[in-house]
Formats: structure tokens, C-alpha cells, sequence
């Protein structure tokens, strides 16, 4: 016989067609397991793009113009509401999250309210440098050109403070309207033959005390930043201490102890002169972290147009213990 014909016969024993049949079960067995793994792929295939995209939504992020190892920085920020920017500079060593009891009072306000994570705190990146204050303010800088915003009222809080001075004593107010200093350690913490304020070796106290054991330290710290002692069970829980502390622990302890150097001896005093916008200052008269006898009585001495809030009581983090005082203090300013 010539050719490729193949000629299958079936007998007619039932037995002797059973190795036929498992093969063929083998066959389908395989090319199932085969789809179901291929519809696996694919179904997770797409979970993983929705997740990034998800994530991408949720957790908005940008790119900082300076570089370290040839990569930006990404930065961490939320941005929730319409109307006129305000933009939310947080303090050492917390995160956005701090302004829990601001974000949604301003946004109910009628206000767009944008607050992000300094260089090596909360969820942005954790670089190895670039806590100085020039740097710090370039990467307000880059917030504000990469959202395009116009017209922004800057809000600092304690470190953050520095921020919104160095920003305006660099590169000038034409893209913002008016300035707010909370608790803030403008003008200049140092104490030198011309600057009567703190001595340098509480500043390297507190490196010292971050560097042998940053979690008590911090637990230590929140005590004194809300004047717990005063005012538990009034103004602060024990469950927002906590809280308080947790965000502490997110930051790099690298970036934690770089801004001990940068908010306690950098000094602040001509940038303070160049404010040419209207300036609200907010500080309590119980600040134990950063007093006002050596910040907020200097700065509105300095800031042309500036205008000082004084919080009766008020500790430093006066932003939960006395959030209606300091938010009606805020309406008020930026209407």
C-alpha cells in the first residue's frame, strides 16, 4: 500500500477500545489545564493593571526637578475639592495626614485643598539628601508648576513654615496670594550674637536622643507637642497620640535628623522680608516645641503686612487641640 492513508479499525470488544479512550481524556485533561491557566493569566493580567490604576488614582504623585542618582523624587499629595488653591505644608516629623481636621473643613469652605508629604516623610520617597531648605523649597516649587496653580494661599506648619519663607524669598510671590505661618520657626530658632533664641545644643539633644532610640524619642516628643500633661482627655486623646507617633515612625530617620539641622539653624530672616502678600501668623501661647518668644513676636516684626493670631493655651500642635480656633482663624484670613 502507497501513500499516507491511515486506516483506523475499532473493534468491536469494549476492552480493547479502553486505551483509546484514555488517551483521549488525556488530550482533553491537558488542553483544559492549558485554558484554565491561560484564563488565569489573563484574568490577573487585567487585576494587575486595574490595582495600578487604582493606585495611581488613590495616591496622586510627582516628580521633583532635582535629582538624586540620576532619578527624581516622587512626592506624595492629595488633592481634594474646587476653587482657590490652598496649599498645606506639613511639620516635623508628621506627614499630611496631620491636617486631618483642616482638609475637610477648607474643602466644605469652597476651597481646592492640596497638602503633600515632604521629602522623606509619610508616603513620598525616602531620598539620602536634599533637606535643606533651598532644596525643600524647589520641590514646593515643582508642586505648584506641575498642578499649575495660580493664586495659592500657602499654609505652613512649624518646619513647614520654612518652606513657604524660603519659597517666597527665592522665587517670589507671583503665584500666591497670601501666606500663613502655624506654629512656625520662621524667623530663625538659632541662637548667635544677633539672634536671641535657642542654643544649639537642644538641637543636637534631639539628634542625639533620634539617633539612640527614635521611637521612645518620639513617644516623648508627642507628649510636650501637645502639652498631654494639660491637656489629656480635653483637647488630645491617648488614641491620637498614638496616631501622632505613627506617623512619626513612617519618615526616614535619615531625613528625620537632616531636618533637625535644617528648621533649627537656617536662617530665615531676609527671606521674611521679601513677603510682599498678606500674612496671617498663628501661634499658641503654650508652645513648648517652638515658643514664641523666639518665633511668631520676631516674624511679625519682620513680615511686612503680617498679622498675629495668638492662641490662648494653645500647644504646639494646636492644629487638633484647638482645630475651631485655628480654622476659624484660616476662614477668616483667606476670605
Amino acid at each position: 500500500m502507497y501513500g499516507t492513508e491511515i486506516i483506523y479499525s475499532f473493534p468491536n470488544d469494549k476492552n480493547n477500545f479502553t486505551p483509546f479512550k484514555n488517551l483521549i481524556a488525556k488530550l482533553v485533561s491537558s488542553v483544559t489545564f492549558f485554558s484554565v491557566w491561560v484564563n488565569f493569566f489573563l484574568i490577573h493580567s487585567k487585576l494587575y493593571k486595574f490595582i495600578v490604576i487604582f493606585q495611581k488614582k488613590v495616591m496622586n504623585t510627582f516628580n521633583t526637578s532635582s535629582l538624586e542618582k540620576t532619578k527624581a523624587i516622587k512626592l506624595a499629595y492629595t488633592d481634594y475639592g474646587s476653587g482657590q488653591p490652598v496649599v498645606l505644608i506639613h511639620g516635623w516629623p508628621l506627614s499630611k495626614a496631620m491636617w486631618e481636621y483642616q482638609i475637610e473643613f477648607l474643602v466644605q469652605a469652597g476651597y481646592r485643598v492640596i497638602a503633600y508629604d515632604r521629602r522623606g516623610f509619610g508616603e513620598s520617597s525616602k531620598p539620602w539628601n536634599g533637606y535643606d531648605y533651598d532644596t525643600l523649597a524647589k520641590d514646593l516649587k515643582d508642586l505648584i508648576e506641575t498642578l499649575r496653580l495660580k493664586d495659592v494661599i500657602l499654609v505652613g506648619f512649624s518646619m513647614g513654615g520654612g518652606e513657604v519663607a524660603r519659597y517666597i524669598g527665592t522665587y517670589g510671590s507671583s503665584a500666591v496670594a497670601k501666606a500663613v505661618l502655624v506654629s512656625a520657626i520662621t524667623p530663625f530658632m538659632l541662637k548667635t550674637d544677633t539672634n536671641d533664641a535657642v542654643d544649639a545644643s537642644v538641637f543636637d539633644g534631639m539628634k542625639e536622643g533620634i539617633s539612640k532610640d527614635r521611637p521612645q524619642f518620639f513617644k516623648d516628643f508627642g507628649k510636650n507637642f501637645y502639652n498631654y500633661d494639660d491637656l489629656k482627655g480635653k483637647g488630645i486623646s491617648e488614641g491620637f497620640l498614638e496616631f501622632n507617633w505613627s506617623l512619626a515612625m513612617q519618615a526616614s530617620r535619615k531625613g528625620t535628623l537632616d531636618c533637625v539641622d535644617s528648621f533649627g539653624k537656617t536662617d530665615f530672616r531676609e527671606d521674611c522680608k521679601a513677603f510682599d502678600i498678606p500674612t496671617l501668623i498663628v501661634h499658641g501661647d503654650a508652645d513648648r516645641i517652638v515658643p514664641m518668644e523666639v518665633s511668631a513676636n520676631h516674624a511679625v516684626e519682620l513680615i511686612p503686612e503680617a498679622e498675629l493670631k495668638v492662641i490662648k493655651n494653645g500647644p504646639h500642635g494646636l492644629m487638633v487641640t484647638h482645630s475651631k480656633e485655628l480654622n476659624t482663624l484660616l476662614l477668616d484670613f483667606m476670605n
